[in-house]
């Protein structure tokens, strides 16, 4: 993380060159580019959710996956996108936003159309790790073009809207997922997201067009903008260790919410729910997300205060205890209530400070984006773990990975105390 390490200046305040833009993030500062930037959010959180949570329905219809295998799947998925994010937020900052956009796209369209096709299991899975890789060349550069150029008392703003528009797409998904399985078929999980992922890839040449057209200002216009930037209330050695506690708050709010996608399908065969029904009431947690995101974008009061970070993450791990080890439709649903709250709080922290911390945003997109495939990895990789290891115990993988849960509780206590 180079940037983590820039020197503060000797009074460890933030002076206006902390937070002086390179000009051509004024190419991206239109309305209609940003406008098209959100748009490309919103379709890429539909198409991936389509596939990525739903694969774990096409995996147990098709080739009879338990909950030990989903887990294990989602786990090396988890795996694969901890370390390619990494690889693609630096690809972004150094090649071109663009480019990488043109090549996630272009990757999860075709793998997703070839997909399609594909009986073997092995083929399947090598589709989906390569599928992860072209994903990761998406999240880390949308988050970084949604903040470039904005100054620091506009960021909350750009990063409300965005956490609004994605966690939308990504409900709506996979809200009616479900029902796309059941009405159209097993296929319509390649085939959608595919035409989807080729749909994107002619809106963001279309946008890159607009971008070079807007990135034609004179030297003085640029300087001149530049220098209006505001600046953000809130001490340099402040604002790392909350960027720290949000690091490692966010992966654990994933190792929770990747445990609970891959365990839904064995959830709903023991609630006796169709896919479309899961779809239904599984996804409650993913609309109540959209309002705590709406919420924290209206209200900046939580920005740089650890009690609404500890207390979420706290309020997370008991929901999660509950949707997994009480096997009650009602309880389900409110349960889900509090876990859409509190992951959505966890999620805005890492997003919000990795975007306010510094200015090479797409490589602490592309860290952001590793501590969620970290996450990702290691929850459902303890809880397949445990089914192995203790096979007849009661709950084995959700009390497993609520023990995790609670280290990570610990952990950030520690981090505070250590501040």
């Amino acid at each position: 993380m180079p940037n983590a390490e820039r020197r503060a200046p000797a009074n460890d305040g933030l002076t206006l060159d902390s937070f002086r833009a390179p000009r051509s993030a004024f190419a991206m500062n239109s309305r209609t580019v940003k406008a098209g930037i959100f748009a490309l959010a919103g379709l890429n959180s539909v198409a991936t959710t389509y596939y990525f949570y739903y694969v774990y329905f096409f995996t147990q219809a098709r080739f009879g996956f338990g909950r030990m295998e989903n887990l294990v799947l989602a786990a090396s998925l988890g795996f694969v996108y901890t370390f390619a994010s990494i690889f693609c937020g630096r690809f972004a900052q150094r090649h071109g936003y663009f480019l990488s956009l043109r090549l996630g796209f272009f990757i999860m369209a075709v793998v997703l159309a070839v997909g399609s096709g594909i009986h073997s299991i092995s083929g399947h899975v090598a589709a989906m790790i390569v599928c992860t890789v072209g994903m990761c060349f998406t999240w880390p550069t949308l988050e970084a073009m949604v903040s470039e150029g904005e100054p620091p008392t506009r960021l909350q703003w750009r990063v409300g809207i965005y956490n609004i528009v994605w966690a939308t797409g990504g409900a709506f998904a996979y809200f009616t997922g479900g029902a796309m399985l059941e009405k159209l078929g097993l296929r319509s999980l390649f085939l959608v997201p595919s035409a989807m992922q080729f749909a994107q890839l002619a809106l963001a040449l279309w946008l890159e067009k607009m971008a070079a057209a807007n990135g034609h200002l004179s030297a003085e216009e640029n300087d001149t903008r530049t220098g209006h930037l505001e600046l953000n209330s809130r001490h340099v050695g402040q604002a790392r260790a909350f960027l720290k506690m949000a690091w490692l708050a966010n992966p654990f709010a994933y190792l929770a919410i990747n445990t609970i996608i891959a365990v839904i399908p064995s959830l709903a065969k023991e609630l006796k729910l169709s896919p479309m029904f899961a779809g239904f009431f599984c996804s409650v947690w993913l609309f109540i997300r959209i309002g705590a995101f709406a919420l924290l974008w209206l209200w900046p009061g939580w920005h740089y205060r650890f009690r609404w970070l500890i207390g979420a993450y706290a309020a997370m791990v008991i929901s999660f205890a509950l949707v997994l080890l009480v096997p009650n439709l009602p309880l389900l649903v409110g349960a889900q209530v509090v876990f859409g709250l509190a992951v959505g709080l966890i999620y805005s922290s890492s997003l919000f400070y990795s975007m306010d911390v510094g200015e090479r945003r797409s490589e602490h997109g592309g860290f952001h984006e590793a501590a969620i495939g970290a996450g990702s990895c290691a929850g459902p990789a303890i809880g397949a773990a445990a089914m192995h290891f203790f096979p007849d115990a009661s709950g084995n993988s959700a009390w497993a990975v609520s023990g995790m849960l609670i280290i990570g509780l610990a952990g950030l206590t520690w981090l505070r105390l250590r501040k």
